[in-house]
């Protein structure tokens, strides 16, 4: 029923109430989201989410208290290459914070961990070609990517750290 409501608001045409004069009438505006939006909001990649506490997994949670957008974006990543193998999201927000959460996790597979810091919110922004209104959806995915990584490297570092070896047992 939600997303069935988020359709039609992603899809229609806001046309002014008043079309009381002649002026009014002939400015209609139409305003729609980028068909990439609707895309990733339609079909949304990589939803779902890792166990948290597996020592390969970074978790971000960002959220924007100015418009209620809450994202979720975790990382798997392959010790051994220091590659991220897989990536998942789960956002509570508008259309456009929905898209840039997918587009994110899209981005961030199979690259370094130091690439997917350089991923700008402007560029996802270019991508999906949202308006000045919607950047900060953009931002929060650049914050919730930096997050994830900085969360994934605080467990690797905690991780190599309490690995202490055995104590040996002296023989008497």
């Amino acid at each position: 029923m939600l997303r069935l409501a988020g359709k039609r608001f992603l899809s229609q045409t806001l046309v002014p109430q008043s079309a009381a004069s002649p002026a009014s009438a002939a400015v209609t505006t139409a305003r729609r989201y980028h068909e990439r939006v609707v895309d990733h909001y339609d079909n949304p990649r990589n939803v779902g989410s890792f166990d948290k506490d597996d020592p390969t997994v970074g978790t971000g949670l960002v959220g924007a208290p100015a418009c209620g957008d809450v994202m979720k974006l975790q990382i798997k990543v392959d010790e051994q290459s220091g590659k991220i193998v897989d990536a998942c999201f789960k956002t509570f927000g508008c259309g456009s914070a929905i898209a840039s959460s997918s587009v994110a996790t899209e981005w961030v597979k199979g690259k370094q961990m130091e690439e997917v810091l350089t991923i700008k919110n402007t560029e996802i922004a270019k991508h999906l070609s949202l308006p000045p209104v919607k950047l900060h959806c953009s931002m929060l995915a650049e914050d919730a990517i930096k997050a994830a990584v900085k969360d994934y490297e605080l467990k690797k570092a905690k991780n190599s750290s309490t690995e202490v070896p055995s104590p040996k047992v002296a023989e008497a």
